[in-house]
């Protein structure tokens, strides 16, 4: 069975400047990672961070994970799909 994990996503809107876009947003992924026993999220972490992190997960990427890291994720409040 496989698992698939999703960060987090932002949205910004509008799009644009002209009123056309006033409806759109645009979608930012979140990158969360995973320091010790501490869980964090970031849109734009740093090369430090992620060099000290046990686990990374970059936002706007599916992640295709084992059942100990969906059993990590879902204990730190994330929903993972099972496909």
């Amino acid at each position: 069975m496989a698992y698939l994990f999703v960060p987090p996503v932002l949205e910004y809107g509008p799009a644009g400047g002209n009123w056309l876009f006033y409806r759109y947003k645009l979608k930012h992924g979140v990158t969360v990672y995973k320091v010790g026993t501490s869980w964090y999220e970031e849109e734009y972490p740093s090369q430090d961070d992620l060099d000290i992190a046990s686990a990374v997960y970059l936002g706007g990427h599916e992640h295709y994970i084992t059942l100990t890291e969906k059993t990590a994720l879902e204990a730190a409040g994330y929903t993972v799909i099972t496909t």
